[in-house]
């Protein structure tokens, strides 16, 4: 996905007043020394010739991968502008979303959004979004002719295309070697199937962030996904994303079956709400609230340690992979083929040992009391040992 870092920023320059030559600098939450943009290319038509200056008024967050994000962002432009429109809340975004919850619709209206995106060598896509910052825009020194907008509209495409096509590398590196869908898939075949399908996600996902969900946003995305190019021999009909959504709600609108009452608490449990879910999967999604919490009571939820936030994300990432992994069989729907299950499960595995190692980097820091480091080390421990029981299990159904 875009390395995205609108929360994160302090404040910035942008400086296009030399033509052909994007130069900035940008103060990060977290680091002593600005990120510095070397970009080849020009703003938008708004910001051509100019010195933008902004600032964020709000709290900034720091980013999870902020270690990650180069110092120096060489590369080419994408879209530079302060005129794009976004709708804005006119309430608090807690507010909004819960009024969401209700099926009521927030009060909004539409503002002029800061818009930064380039394409960096270090970090591929980066951008920087927000309606909030206050800006200074200084006289052009210059103008765009109609020829240097053509010229700025090619390059920021390029820039694109080129980024879409490592993604689309990613998605190709990932179905060399698999197998034909008609023979026998042990559990390795089923891994690579799964990181193919991680990289379409990636994809599709960085093209939905692109150019959002309108109609023509469609088609292109369609057509960047290869999916106009399905059924064009026999022109068969196309659906629209809403309605393959209207297709998926249809098919869960019915009564799920009953699962197996001998089953219960070792298959499916019934939780206080009423919903269907795998044991160990239940027990890792309230760990990962019961810690969230008690972090919370220790008045830890802003210390903004790393590795601490390391411990619950990938415990929370633990329990989303253990519910795609078992929760169909929670629901009755039957029991998928062992080896995809494997599968699935070394990814939720992965990301246990990832929070395991989050959780062992808190320990010298001495901000967790022993007692929560001694429960939350027992409790992730016995968590993997029943993922390897349940990957022994069903490597036993193959």
């Amino acid at each position: 996905m875009a390395f995205r870092v609108h929360e994160s920023v302090l404040r910035g320059e942008i400086d296009n007043r030399i033509k052909g030559v994007v130069r900035g600098r940008i103060w990060i939450e977290g680091r002593t020394e600005p990120i510095v943009l070397e970009l080849r290319g020009n703003c938008g038509s708004d910001l051509a010739g100019c010195l933008v200056t902004f600032i964020n008024p709000t709290k900034p967050i720091a980013h999870p991968h902020l270690d990650s994000l180069h110092s120096t962002q060489r590369g080419t432009i994408g879209t530079l502008t302060a005129s794009r429109k976004v709708r804005v809340f006119d309430v608090p975004l807690k507010e909004a979303f819960d009024m969401i919850r209700r099926k009521e619709k927030p009060p909004e209206h539409m503002a002029n959004s800061l818009y930064l995106e380039w394409f960096s060598e270090a970090n591929g896509r980066v951008v920087i979004e927000s309606a909030d910052y206050e800006l200074s825009i200084s006289a052009p020194e210059w103008r765009l002719s109609a020829k240097d907008e053509a010229d700025r509209a090619e390059q920021a495409a390029g820039g694109m295309a080129d980024f879409m096509a490592r993604l689309t590398e990613a998605i190709e590196t990932h179905q060399r070697g698999q197998k034909d869908p008609k023979q026998e898939w042990d559990e390795h075949d089923y891994e690579k199937f799964l990181k193919e399908s991680d990289a379409r996600t990636d994809k599709y996902a960085e093209l939905l962030d692109k150019y959002g969900d309108s109609d023509q946003a469609e088609a292109k995305i369609a057509s960047e996904m290869g999916w106009d190019r399905i059924g064009d021999e026999n022109e068969a009909e196309r659906m629209s994303i809403e309605e393959i959504n209207a297709i998926c709600e249809a098919a869960t609108d019915g009564p799920l079956p009953d699962p197996d009452p001998h089953r219960e608490g070792i298959d499916w449990i019934r939780t206080e709400s009423g919903d269907l879910c795998h044991p160990l999967q239940h027990r890792c999604f309230e760990s990962a609230v019961k810690f969230h919490d008690e972090i919370g009571i220790l008045g830890l939820e802003n210390s903004e340690d790393k590795d601490l936030e390391q411990f619950i994300f990938e415990l929370q990432t633990t329990s989303a992979k253990l519910a795609g992994a078992l929760n169909s069989i929670a629901r009755g729907q039957g029991f998928p083929e062992g080896a995809f299950t494997v599968a699935y499960l070394k990814r939720a595995l992965d990301h246990l040992h990832k929070s395991q190692a989050g959780l062992e980097a808190v320990v010298p820091k001495k901000i967790l009391p022993e007692l929560k480091i001694s429960e939350a080390r027992k409790e992730l421990l016995e968590i993997r040992e029943s993922i390897l029981r349940l990957m022994d299990e069903f490597r036993g159904r193959n």
